[in-house]
């Protein structure tokens, strides 16, 4: 069943202490983002349209210790788990009481993106002997359309024919 456009615009009204939020369809869903950083979920997973906030190792404790459940869904008959939990009960009924908890998932996602920057690799043996392949051999020049007619075949009189009137 797919989330509510309305219960997905409140819940951004709600995490507003975090930035500016906007909510995006994904998935029969919502995702919820702050500066191209997505902080929470709007999904139905079977108890009715759910706001799931952004956690990770370190605040899992936290939204344990109130009561919040994981989010868990399945796929291909197994149990799939992502760093989301249910957010409080009672931060649903305002901004204020929500404002630590949006804050806390601005975090997550903040670490989390960090954690993505890509760093500079080793090359490996393979690449490394592609690398000396591919300076070893004559460069070719890129083809366009243009290039690669005039270096086809030409058709026969026949098919010729066929592509003047098709």
């Amino acid at each position: 069943m797919a989330a509510d456009l309305s219960f997905a615009n409140y819940c951004c009204e709600l995490l507003g202490s975090a930035g500016p939020c906007s909510a995006r369809r994904m998935f029969g869903g919502f995702g919820i983002s702050t500066g191209g950083l997505n902080i929470a979920l709007v999904a139905n997973l079977g108890g009715g349209d759910t706001l799931w906030l952004k956690a990770d190792e370190e605040t899992r404790g936290l939204f344990e210790a109130v009561g919040c459940a994981p989010f868990v869904y399945e796929a291909k008959g197994k149990a799939m788990k992502l760093n989301y939990y249910s957010a409080p009960e009672d931060a649903m009924e305002s901004p204020q009481l929500m404002a630590q908890w949006a804050r806390l998932a601005l975090d997550c996602a903040l670490k989390a993106r960090a954690a993505k920057v890509p760093r500079a690799r080793a090359a490996t043996k393979s690449v490394a002997k592609r690398g000396r392949a591919a300076s070893k051999a004559t460069p070719t020049p890129p083809t366009t359309p243009a290039t690669r007619r005039a270096d086809a075949v030409p058709a026969s009189p026949k098919a010729k024919r066929k592509s003047r009137s098709g």
